[in-house]
């Protein structure tokens, strides 16, 4: 296989995980509709920057503590849940809050600090999402390990219907670099979608930011219940 196809299968790879619907994705698509662009790219980035450190910290052995202290995946799906469950408050001030997107929303995204609000949300969410971090354990570490990797059977939802339809050599950078391409062009593409969604449409942002908060609590009532019976 080339490069070039290594890369793109890579690409293919990182936009089929970035783009299931969850909780990253609605903060991505609240800050979008709400606060314009550039707020849904921090938000993204946030999460892509996560993603970039799972991974050197499991090439470093960091993250597979996880796996000699049992108590630790419990108390990250707990602070998770819970964190899941205060931006799900956010959110939902947000949508009693925005008619509308407007040229207001535009000005504020204008401010650093309205640029980073989501950026630190998706960040500091993936720093305890045991899915992320399990993704890095098993999958993600072996991007640079020589091998097969069935691409779309780790595609939430979808992926037992799509196992087997394209499957990758690993062990080449370009791989990896592709994924986080894949990331990339997600997190870019989709918020963009959403803000041009937003301007045209008066009763999008307030949806989205009630879609946002009903996923989030959703997901966070999921961790909870999931961290709760680990204890147990």
């Amino acid at each position: 296989m080339s490069i070039a196809t290594t890369a793109l299968a890579g690409v293919v790879f990182g936009l089929a995980l970035a783009a299931p619907p969850g909780p990253m994705n609605a903060i991505i698509a609240e800050e979008s509709v709400v606060r314009g662009w550039a707020a849904g790219f921090w938000a993204g980035l946030g999460a892509m920057l996560a993603d970039a450190l799972f991974f050197v910290l499991t090439l470093a052995g960091v993250v597979a503590v996880i796996d000699r202290y049992p108590f630790v995946r419990p108390a990250l799906y707990l602070a998770g849940g819970l964190l899941m469950l205060y931006f799900a408050v956010g959110a939902i001030e947000e949508a009693r809050a925005a008619a509308s997107f407007t040229a207001e929303g535009d000005r504020d995204v204008a401010a650093a600090a309205a640029k980073v609000r989501g950026f630190r949300k998706t960040f500091v969410l993936s720093l305890t999402n045991p899915y992320q971090i399990g993704f890095w354990l098993t999958v993600g570490v072996g991007l640079l390990e020589t091998g097969t990797l069935d691409v779309f059977s780790h595609v939430p939802a979808v992926g037992e219907q799509l196992a087997g339809t394209l499957l990758v050599q690993t062990g080449s950078p370009a791989l990896l670099v592709g994924f986080f391409g894949g990331i990339a062009i997600w997190i870019v593409t989709y918020p963009a979608a959403l803000s041009s969604a937003g301007k045209r449409v008066d009763a999008l942002a307030p949806a989205v930011a009630a879609g946002s908060a009903a996923v989030l609590v959703g997901f966070g009532l999921l961790f909870l219940g999931v961290g709760a019976m680990s204890v147990l």
